[in-house]
């Protein structure tokens, strides 16, 4: 397993990243990036507005009163199966000694952090055969009203099939859209639950209920993505890219992250059914912030017993649904398995100076984007200004100090000595990046609320997507940064690399 320096391709004539200097962060934006002119109007995305959040209640509901996805799951299934779906719901992708494809998570809020990403995607993206969303495609709750200014629009210009995992808020419309858009599949009859005192019941009265889809409005939208080079069909919302030398597996995490017992033998099937190298596609990251979540299977076992299972020859699992880039490299019985973390496709950022020192591998071996002092400088600017506290704010130098004396590591790029004092101590313990007093959990709350209802339309917005490529029985996987400025619209940055053999 071998990782490539940045600075090694900072050579090969990219723009220098941000584990190089500020200005490969974004921080001294001289000249904003096109991305504004696609556009269709700008409006911009919030979660603070009470009908995003209504609307989006059901991942509430099936937390208090059971997720009921595993069972329109089956039905929708059941529904591609009855239409002549592949059994084992294969596609095979013919390719030649050399192929490349995109992956990118959390993509559609339509606003300018979502269209920030496209020019430089368009750019490193241009000559690979497809890609793949990694969950959350529609937010906030996966409607095909939605679709036209979220995904037909975005994407208008990539010229290859996209192919797509759900994820939560593709579930909070009963995958209705999800299913129409990439499975080509009809809706399903609504059942109702009717009244019951019992939890089942509960939900069934408040649980929103799947928008009807505009036929007329969707074909208008489909223009946009209708040339033949573009065209797609996925046989289920999970299912199986045979690429030759590498198969993509895609599952399907629901709302709570888990596979039904279906799925989950499905799963158990493909990954045995042969030994070449395989990758995992899944809407929830099985190693994230340090934490280890293995998604559970219904009936027993785990996702992530297949893949470290030998006999299945997984070489990586990417997950979406945290909006920021991570990679985990584990070692699993003398090999490496690369977990990644791929979210920055264009939902708001979540928070990397509340991830503590890791120990799921060894701190030096680990990488995020955006760093966590960048990411600790720039709440720290958007809070100061929000909440008008001047001392809030860090600057890039003096958060690189503050996140390299909490983690105890050496700063990734090189900043001048800065004195630590308590002022900035306190700054970071506001926003979450150092340790408050009583061991108060402001880090994992900064991270799951806080970071949710903040957004910003101005770069930098550290988002990021990847790009994966086959060639000489190697599997390269490298980050590209989109930060809304024009020089990394022109010359995208690759902020981590790392390349797995395929023997």
């Amino acid at each position: 397993m071998a990782d490539i320096g940045v600075e090694a391709a900072a050579a090969r004539g990219k723009l220098v990243s941000s584990r190089v200097s500020e200005h490969g962060a974004g921080w001294h934006c001289q000249e904003i990036g096109t991305f504004q002119a696609l556009r269709p109007n700008k409006t911009t995305f919030t979660w603070l507005h009470p009908k995003t959040l209504w609307r989006s209640r059901n991942e509430i509901l099936a937390g208090l009163f059971g997720d009921p996805s595993a069972e329109v799951r089956r039905r929708w299934v059941a529904s591609m199966r009855e239409n002549g779906a592949d059994p084992d719901f294969r596609m095979t992708r013919p390719t030649g000694p050399e192929y490349s494809f995109l992956v990118i998570g959390d993509t559609g809020e339509g606003d300018a952090s979502q269209y920030a990403v496209i020019p430089g995607l368009l750019k490193v993206g241009g000559k690979t055969d497809f890609a793949i969303i990694a969950s959350d495609v529609i937010y906030p709750t996966g409607a095909a009203s939605d679709y036209c200014d979220k995904f037909f629009r975005p994407f208008k210009d990539y010229d290859a099939p996209i192919y797509a995992i759900p994820g939560n808020h593709d579930w909070y419309d009963g995958l209705g859209g999800f299913m129409r858009v990439f499975c080509g599949a009809k809706p399903l009859k609504v059942e109702k639950e009717g009244f019951r005192l019992s939890p089942a019941g509960l939900r069934g009265l408040l649980w929103k209920k799947p928008e009807a889809i505009d036929e007329t409005a969707l074909a208008e939208a489909w223009k946009l993505r209708g040339r033949p080079a573009q065209q797609a069909r996925q046989p289920a919302p999970y299912w199986v890219l045979d690429l030759g030398e590498l198969v993509v597996v895609g599952i399907d995490t629901g709302i709570t992250g888990s596979l039904d017992r279906e799925q989950g033998e499905w799963l158990r099937h493909v990954s045995t059914a042969d030994t070449r190298p395989k990758v995992l596609i899944t809407g929830k990251p099985i190693y994230v912030r340090n934490d280890y979540k293995p998604c559970p299977i219904e009936g027993g076992g785990t996702v992530d017993e297949i893949v470290r299972d030998p006999a299945c020859n997984y070489v990586a699992a990417i997950g979406g649904d945290v909006h920021n880039y991570q990679r985990f490299p584990v070692n699993v019985d003398g090999r490496v398995i690369q977990y990644l973390v791929s979210g920055g496709g264009g939902a708001f950022m979540h928070a990397t100076h509340t991830i503590p020192r890791v120990d799921k591998v060894h701190e030096d071996d680990f990488r995020c984007y955006p760093l966590r002092g960048d990411s600790l400088s720039f709440y720290s600017l958007l809070y100061s200004r929000k909440l008008r506290m001047k001392w809030l704010y860090l600057t890039p130098e003096q958060a690189v100090a503050l996140m390299s004396r909490r983690i105890g590591n050496e700063p990734v790029r090189d900043t001048p000595p800065v004195r630590i004092t308590a002022r900035m101590k306190w700054a970071a313990r506001f926003l979450g990046g150092w340790p408050m007093p009583f061991h108060l959990p402001v880090g994992r709350f900064f991270h799951r609320w806080i970071s949710e209802l903040t957004d910003w339309d101005t770069p930098p917005f550290f988002k990021s997507f990847l790009h994966v490529s086959v060639s000489s029985g190697e599997l390269r996987i490298r980050c590209f940064a989109a930060t809304g400025c024009l020089a990394q619209e022109l010359e995208p940055p690759v902020e981590d690399e790392v390349v797995i053999p395929l023997a």
